[in-house]
């Protein structure tokens, strides 16, 4: 039983490349409001989203013990 969707290279590329053109395309006028960190934890999310793995995953592995 698989817990996450594992997603190809491709789409894991397409959609980080596409977080790196918004986020530099809108910098210039996120430099001026005031809810910037909310936009690019959005966009954040969006990268992480499609990584091969979930964060938690991820994070639980790196500790190398039992999470439970």
């Amino acid at each position: 039983m698989v817990l996450y969707q594992p997603y190809p290279l491709h789409q894991i590329i397409l959609r980080r490349a596409m977080v790196v053109v918004v986020g530099t395309l809108v910098l210039p006028v996120m430099l001026l409001r005031s809810d910037r960190a909310k936009f690019y934890s959005y966009l954040h999310r969006i990268w992480c989203k499609t990584s091969t793995q979930p964060v938690w995953l991820a994070q639980s592995e790196s500790v190398g013990g039992d999470i439970w």
